[in-house]
């Protein structure tokens, strides 16, 4: 059983930005993540998805975000544990101290005064389409739930399905390079952000996509690829079938917190419940930082989530290290970070 400072449930850009505000204060992180790589939803939805709102950065895609992460992270001694989750948390008494033990679905064992839930959304999978029987046995030969890459897409017929976000901000951008592009709703209205659904209307003037309101899928045709598409009108009721190369619903995702349930914490609704002071959830030494939290004025962003955790690890110390003052300084005259990066005076 390891023994470790911080122990974090998610590896996405708040848990791995945890790491660098437990390492300026001296403290090891163990992180602990289902996927197969760090990253979290960023690496995992929408990797070059482009980003703008992240503090001194102009543009930078979700890949890219992560991966910078990690490079800041380097200097830090820390540990991660991909393709498992936390499975149970139990409160025991370690050389007369209270301590969460901590089990994993992999039968790891860890001991921490501290758990960080960064589980962005909790577990989740995509929504599938509906009416549609068994649409992943196209899956990747014509079928996907994610944009990846965007060369996947290059010189095909795309089709994409949905109403929110993500559905405005790939039309846009892949109608740069697909041979042509359907988006395809149920209604005339949509849920994303107004100026990319301007942006997107802009395209459907300039005939360079097609906006098929309002439809839903009716089938997929192809032997082992998809090769078309059926899609009804709800208005008219006809069936149209259309040439299609590459199918992207964007419905959305099933949201689980999964274990979390059994863990006894304060919930509101399908999110933890904290405290603004540090982010701690009703049970002491369990913080929850990111989209998986919950507060009054609470935005769902990553920079809200960077704040959070940096406030929480400064509990965190205090938990490991009762009574001493929490060493803050700034990174500027941190010489000891700086020798670490190699800066030269």
């Amino acid at each position: 059983m390891k023994k470790i400072d911080i122990l974090v449930i998610g590896a996405g850009p708040v848990g791995l930005f945890t790491v660098f505000e437990a390492g300026l204060l001296g403290l090891k992180c163990i992180l602990i993540d289902n996927l197969d790589k760090p990253g979290g939803q960023c690496a995992e939805l929408y990797p070059e998805k482009p980003i703008y709102d992240i503090p001194g950065v102009p543009f930078q895609t979700a890949q890219e975000h992560v991966d910078a992460l990690i490079e800041q992270i380097k200097p830090f001694d820390y540990d991660i544990y991909l393709n498992e989750r936390v499975d149970s948390i139990q409160e025991v008494n370690h050389e007369d101290e209270k301590y969460w033990e901590v089990t994993t679905t992999e039968d790891n064992k860890f001991l921490s005064k501290n758990i960080f839930i960064a589980a962005g959304a909790g577990s989740f999978e995509p929504r599938r389409p509906p009416n549609i029987d068994n649409p992943d046995q196209y899956l990747n030969n014509g079928v996907t739930y994610a944009v990846k890459s965007i060369d996947q897409y290059k010189d095909k017929n795309v089709f994409i399905f949905g109403g929110g976000d993500s559905a405005l901000d790939w039309t846009v951008e892949l109608s740069n390079v697909a041979k042509s592009l359907s988006l395809v709703h149920r209604r005339d209205a949509f849920r994303g952000a107004q100026h990319t659904e301007e942006m997107m209307r802009n395209l459907v003037k300039e005939n360079k996509i097609k906006l098929l309101t309002p439809y839903l899928i009716d089938s997929i045709l192809g032997d082992k690829k998809v090769s078309h598409v059926s899609l009804k009108n709800f208005e008219t009721n006809e069936i149209e079938t259309h040439e299609a190369d590459e199918l992207i619903f964007l419905f959305g995702l099933n949201k689980k917190l999964g274990p979390i349930l059994d863990w006894e914490i304060d919930l509101n609704g399908k999110k933890i419940s904290v405290n603004t002071e540090n982010f701690q959830t009703s049970k002491d030494g369990i913080f929850a930082v990111g989209d998986i939290n919950d507060y009054p004025g609470k935005l769902d962003l990553i920079l809200s989530g960077f704040h959070e955790t940096t406030l929480a690890v400064q509990e965190a110390y205090k938990r490991i290290n009762p009574g001493e003052r929490v060493p803050f300084g700034y990174t500027t005259s941190n010489s000891k970070l700086q020798e670490k990066l190699g800066v030269k005076k």
